[in-house]
């Protein structure tokens, strides 16, 4: 978005959220493709910046996720809320006297922020999920071994 005009962006955030919410990564994919010829017209810098992270954009797409649970995961919100609410209560702290005691004091605040978290939606489709992780990380670990032999 940053190498498009502003009075763009509105019309190509439209496009791309309509491209992210394709229900399956070959979809995903052809429409952020179809995008992508339309922006080559206009950014070559915008056209780079897409391609840099497509396939990362799309990781929640080929494994398959479902919609409510890939709208949880799409953004990193639920991290920086849980982050913020451990600032809270360790960032007055100025001196750890170990890395031990730092990690003493993290585990009490998550341990202290956990009752306020709300469940994540679609968390019904998190076993699956961790099935197609592990399929995937076993995928990786055969990939390293044939290319170190």
């Amino acid at each position: 978005m940053a190498y498009l005009p502003k009075s763009q962006h509105a019309v190509w955030r439209g496009k791309l959220q309509t491209a992210y919410a394709q229900p399956t990564y070959a979809e995903a994919k052809s429409r952020l493709g179809e995008l992508r010829n339309e922006l080559k017209r206009i950014n070559e810098s915008a056209v780079r910046s897409l391609d840099e992270g497509l396939e990362e954009t799309l990781t929640l797409h080929r494994l398959a996720v479902g919609p409510a649970l890939r709208r949880s995961l799409a953004t990193t919100n639920s991290l920086e809320s849980i982050f913020a609410l451990v600032e809270q209560r360790t960032g007055k702290v100025d001196r750890w006297r170990s890395s031990n005691q730092k990690q003493r004091w993290l585990a009490a605040a998550l341990l202290d922020v956990e009752p306020r978290l709300r469940r994540v939606r679609g968390y019904r489709a998190l076993p699956p999920l961790r099935e197609a992780l592990q399929q995937e990380r076993g995928k990786c670990d055969s990939q390293r071994r044939r290319a170190a032999s």
